[in-house]
């Protein structure tokens, strides 16, 4: 038997949002009535809002994050707030593993949307049946969402060559999400709050998950804009008139076309018909990407006074220095779904996976992200 006929929903087609009265996906005792309320009063049993957590690929450190997320204590969501999309056996055999090691949770405390593995997966050896795992409990957790059944998404970290070795060709969870929720195109926005005040690192990336020599051919003023759109509309839940930074292509933006022709061609002109339809917004830019990031870590350690948002133009160039500022405390936010999904800003580390090593703080703060945006 193939390693994708293990799994019941492995379609790369884009799925309909499911009825919560006629889906037969979701268990019983976690679907909700989602009529409408036209009574004007607050109902008098409210349903506690409920975050889906796909645990990622089985290999890597996505049960132990999770579960040492959920042990922290103080702001972390109760039982009845987290289904947990993954294999029951797993997750009782890693917390019996784990749990003499550091401080996680008991799984069989939450509810499991129980998903089981095929065969036995060892923490750090991935591969073809642990891609086909992470990419159905992805699969199944959004599922839940678009039900109705959970409001938001948390996803740990996946393996794309794992996926990729069981057949399913994508570039990271982004554009799956995209494909699942029926979207042309979603963002990936890095968010951090600083620990000494209240300033918010906000990284929006132009490109995603592409080679650096496709970067220049990706991009245009119609992408710039309306990343600047979605970026805008995010800091806007702070902040009414942001200030925002987008970050030059080339070193030195250019130097006048020096050092590249990108800036001068394009991307000036853009940003200034953008600024025209925008005048609430102070829009710096492109300024040199080496120099245009030392507000940010001014802020981070003060805690006030940077900017309200960053846009990077490439991968690299925006998550180099949000992970050497905030690696602990950032999280990966994909904006332009229905539904809000967060993630860590690190990988399956299979290198220490299993072994009680790895530290589960951006995992804390990407759930409470999702409480918070969501």
């Amino acid at each position: 038997m193939s390693v994708k006929s293990l799994f019941q929903f492995t379609t790369t087609q884009p799925l309909r949002k499911l009825s919560p009265t006629t889906s037969k996906m979701v268990p019983s005792n976690i679907r909700r009535n989602i009529g409408p309320n036209n009574s004007n009063q607050p109902p008098s049993n409210p349903r506690p809002r409920r975050i889906a957590i796909a645990l990622g690929d089985p290999a890597g450190i996505g049960l132990e994050v999770t579960l040492g997320a959920l042990a922290t204590g103080t702001g972390t969501p109760q039982p009845g707030e987290v289904v947990l999309v993954g294999c029951r056996q797993w997750l009782i055999e890693g917390y019996q593993r784990l749990r003499d090691r550091c401080q996680v949770a008991d799984p069989t405390q939450y509810e499991i949307f129980d998903r089981p593995l095929p065969e036995g997966i060892q923490p750090g050896e991935s591969g073809a049946a642990a891609g086909a795992a992470s990419f159905d409990w992805l699969t199944q957790s959004v599922r839940l969402v678009l039900d109705g059944a959970c409001d938001a998404l948390v996803t740990a970290p996946i393996a794309k060559s794992s996926w990729h070795a069981a057949g399913h060709d994508y570039p990271g969870q982004t554009e799956r999400l995209a494909e699942l929720a029926g979207v042309d195109s979603a963002s990936m926005l890095f968010t951090a709050r600083s620990a000494a005040g209240s300033w918010r690192f906000n990284t929006l990336l132009a490109t995603t998950h592409i080679p650096l020599a496709a970067v220049p051919g990706q991009l245009n003023a119609a992408l710039i804009s309306a990343k600047l759109d979605v970026l805008l509309a995010f800091c806007q839940r702070f902040e009414p008139r942001p200030r925002l930074v987008v970050a030059g292509l080339n070193p030195h933006a250019g130097e006048a076309g020096r050092l590249g022709r990108e800036e001068q061609d394009w991307l000036l002109d853009c940003l200034q018909q953008w600024r025209r339809r925008h005048p609430e917004v102070r829009l710096e830019g492109p300024l040199p990407p080496d120099s245009c990031w030392l507000e940010a870590a001014s802020a981070w350690r003060t805690g006030e006074g940077g900017p309200d948002g960053y846009l990077a133009l490439y991968h690299d160039q925006g998550l180099i220095p949000l992970k050497l500022l905030a690696f602990d405390a950032a999280v990966n936010t994909t904006l332009g779904l229905p539904f809000l999904r967060t993630s860590p800003d690190h990988g399956t580390a299979f290198a220490i996976a299993g072994q009680g090593l790895a530290r589960p703080e951006s995992m804390v703060a990407a759930i409470a992200t999702a409480r918070e945006l969501g």
